[in-house]
């Protein structure tokens, strides 16, 4: 059984719900360690200390804020515990709000909230009345030396708690070459046959279906390399080519009818009659 990371309650109002707070996500990435070239001995990260010229303990390391150049106030771990902010033992509800009324960008990470045994009957009104009204509750909690902003939002019959970045913390846009719809005009029989291509390939999100198909292929080649086989190379990658938006339209729409017919696609809407003349060509790329 996995073992929570924060305990403490979700507060809203006069309401207090004593949770258990569990990561919701596992990395899969494939991990390496670092070693020596010529002798392949594992490398070894150390703390060094250039004014006493030697390697220390974790127990001799403090946290330190530089205030100015080389000037640090020490923080000890207890210290942290004594700011006065009330998100350091609670999820502090602030708000409700519909979830399409926040732009993904802003989400983080995903963590489970259980409640504790005299926290169940609150846990489960909680839930319900958020399902029941379609909506999140944006809060804020202490993780890690941070006060979080956060979103609760039920899937099933867990909360989740989703942090969320700042608004300081999104990079704009500014510096950016976008360029706009005036900039580069799309004539209406292109807009048409896009829509037409979005149409086809329109079905419900099913999760299951997508796979790290780069995490197999490293994997399978390094069980090669354990058994001594010989590595198998990806082909090269033809290189892009400007073609006519339009042939590239029909031809993406052609190649997208013959996938649908090989594997249908639930609620797809029947394309239109621009995309039902289109011939059957070969997939090719717009540069």
């Amino acid at each position: 059984m996995a073992r929570p990371i924060w305990r403490g309650a979700i507060s809203f109002g006069m309401v207090s719900i004593p949770v258990k707070l569990y990561g919701a996500t596992d990395a899969k990435d494939v991990s390496f360690n670092l070693l020596h070239k010529k002798c392949h001995a594992r490398i070894k990260q150390q703390r060094y200390c250039p004014i006493d010229e030697q390697v220390i303990e974790w127990g001799d390391v403090v946290k330190g804020y530089e205030f100015s150049k080389d000037q640090y106030v020490i923080m000890e771990d207890a210290g942290f515990d004594r700011v006065p902010v009330n998100s350091t033992r609670a999820i502090e509800v602030t708000s409700f709000v519909g979830l399409a009324d926040i732009d993904p960008q802003y989400y983080e990470r995903s963590f489970y909230l259980e409640p504790e045994e005299v926290g169940k009957k609150p846990y489960v009104l909680l839930r319900r009345a958020l399902q029941d009204t379609n909506r999140a509750a944006v809060a804020k909690v202490s993780l890690r030396q941070k006060e979080q902003l956060c979103l609760l939002r039920p899937k099933d019959s867990v909360l989740i708690m989703q942090t969320m970045f700042y608004p300081d913390e999104l990079r704009a846009t500014g510096e950016l070459t976008i360029p706009s719809d005036e900039e580069v005009p799309i004539a209406e029989r292109e807009l048409t046959m896009a829509h037409s291509l979005v149409d086809i390939l329109t079905a419900e999100f099913e999760p299951g279906q997508y796979h790290d198909e780069y995490r197999e292929a490293l994997l399978a080649l390094i069980e090669r390399k354990v058994n001594g086989e010989a590595a198998i190379s990806a082909p090269p990658v033809a290189p892009g080519k400007v073609v006519d938006l339009m042939e590239a339209l029909r031809a993406s729409i052609a190649e997208a009818k013959k996938e649908r017919a090989v594997k249908p696609l639930k609620s797809v809407p029947a394309p239109d009659d621009e995309a039902e003349t289109a011939k059957p060509a070969r997939r090719r790329r717009v540069g």
